[in-house]
């Protein structure tokens, strides 16, 4: 149960920035284009990368509190989980950058 709940997390966490135009939905961005009101690209991979590192947080205070320790984990693990997490965020991407703008 444990593990589906994190994937759940984890899937969630991967696409909150692709459905707000508020940086981590609370701070309102300015920019110069009134009529462009989405925020731009580089700051949903910022918000990415930082929502990355908390859903690791997460995940390892999960690790060690189901079993007690964490174990070690070389550079491969975090290239894996990345990309996991890059894979995960392929829906709100679609919806955000390239399905909205077809319309």
């Amino acid at each position: 149960m444990t593990n589906w709940a994190l994937l759940g997390l984890i899937f969630f966490a991967a696409n909150l920035p692709w459905f707000s135009n508020k940086l981590f939905y609370l701070i309102p961005l300015k920019s110069n284009r009134q009529l462009a009101k989405s925020k731009h690209l580089g700051w949903c991979l910022l918000e990415l990368l930082v929502l990355y590192f908390a859903a690791g947080a997460v995940a390892w205070y999960a690790e060690r509190a189901t079993f007690g320790q964490v174990s070690p984990q070389d550079w491969e693990f975090y290239a894996v989980t990345g990309c996991l997490f890059l894979v995960f965020a392929f829906p709100g991407f679609v919806y955000k950058v390239l399905w909205k703008k077809s319309f």
